[in-house]
């Protein structure tokens, strides 16, 4: 779920004649753990959402104030979820920053953004806030993912004679063009390019003397995502491909070993493990396929029931006047102290700071910047938790 935030003009006027000693003040509506929801945050997803929907030419007046109802529902929901998610997966110690960095730099790269101070420029001028919040919701994002696919892909089990029955049931579905299955070996530019490129010529020649390319992918690949696998990146057909890609691998054969490719994010060396002719695909190959399209209808159940589990497990307070649509029936979720309405609050300055203080323990040292678009939040502790905490 990406919600840019986007600061409206009218803020920006009214913070030029508050007074100087004046604190604007966050209202806490949700505590979760250690982590909190802060009004500000809920509201501006709603209005997001808003935005979006009045931007989709292709619904009625009717079909959008009908899906706005259903998302007001639903918005806390989905980020009591995000900070359950974000929170396990910390607890667990998954490892994310390597996808941040990518998707950062893959940002960078299509923007045409040359540096980190560019960057957090760019980010600035675009959604009004610092490239270190969008960073972190990206963050946020990989790592709620990262969660999901560990902890519940799991429960979802599709069985082979499940596969086999659709495969024979949906043949016509399966017919390809020419196609090869391939391992990569990446090295990408992050550091010293120069020496990059001269640790990619080394790789490169050593596979060529027949050491095993798959080892050689585990050593120094720099691909997180398919270095465990040995470098393998799957099946791809015609037309699947870069041009200068596709025109290294298909018509070569088994065991090829491309030279050294330069692609966006680094320098890529190629093996051709198998060759696919025109047709009918195997088994084999569209398998994966199949087990997604089996396994997709069973996944949003077992990612309610984990989120359910999670709840369970959690310490959860809503404030009166909200209402999470995944609470879990007999689960405790009132407010501390409800005789007493007064607004649970914490300065926009004190969410900042400690915001920021958490960064310098996950972030590692870049030349100045985080990125991307998706909406911030994370565990955040008011200083004073008291009900009524005012400011001068």
């Amino acid at each position: 779920m990406k919600f840019p935030y986007r600061l409206p003009l009218a803020g920006l006027a009214l913070a030029a004649v508050l007074p100087a000693d004046v604190m604007i003040l966050e209202e806490i509506i949700v505590k979760v753990n250690a982590g909190i929801i802060l009004r500000s945050e809920y509201e501006r997803t709603l209005e997001q959402d808003r935005l979006e929907l009045l931007a989709d030419a292709s619904l009625t007046d009717a079909e959008r104030e009908e899906q706005l109802r259903l998302r007001e529902k639903s918005v806390l929901r989905d980020m009591i979820d995000q900070r359950l998610l974000v929170q396990k997966g910390e607890e667990l110690g998954i490892d994310i920053q390597a996808q941040v960095l990518r998707q950062r730099d893959e940002i960078m790269r299509r923007n045409n953004i040359e540096s980190t101070d560019e960057f957090e420029a760019w980010v600035l001028e675009r959604t009004g806030e610092p490239a270190e919040d969008l960073m972190d919701r990206m963050r946020e994002n990989f790592l709620s993912q990262a969660v999901l696919g560990q902890e519940v892909s799991r429960r979802v089990v599709v069985t082979r004679d499940e596969i086999e029955e659709y495969y024979e049931a949906h043949k016509d579905e399966f017919v390809r063009s020419e196609g090869v299955r391939l391992s990569q070996i990446l090295i990408s530019f992050e550091g010293d390019e120069d020496a990059k490129r001269k640790q990619a010529d080394e790789v490169h020649e050593r596979v060529e003397r027949g050491e095993p390319f798959a080892e050689m992918a585990r050593r120094f690949s720099e691909d997180e995502a398919t270095k465990e696998l040995g470098g393998d990146i799957g099946i791809y057909r015609r037309g699947m491909l870069r041009e200068e890609i596709e025109s290294a691998v298909f018509g070569q054969r088994q065991g090829h070993i491309t030279d050294i490719l330069e692609v966006p994010n680094g320098l890529l060396i190629l093996r051709v493990d198998q060759n696919y002719s025109e047709g009918l695909a195997e088994l084999e190959e569209v398998q994966e396929e199949i087990r997604a399209t089996i396994s997709g209808p069973r996944f949003q159940p077992e990612i309610r029931k984990y989120l359910s589990e999670l709840r369970m497990q959690s310490y959860i307070e809503i404030r009166p006047g909200y209402a999470d649509e995944g609470a879990v029936d007999g689960m405790n979720t009132a407010w501390s102290d409800p005789s007493r309405l007064a607004p649970l609050t914490t300065t926009r300055e004190e969410v900042i700071r400690t915001r920021r203080r958490k960064r310098l323990l996950w972030m590692i040292p870049l030349p100045k910047g985080p990125v991307d678009l998706e909406d911030s939040d994370d565990s955040t502790e008011p200083a004073d938790e008291t009900d009524g905490a005012a400011a001068s």
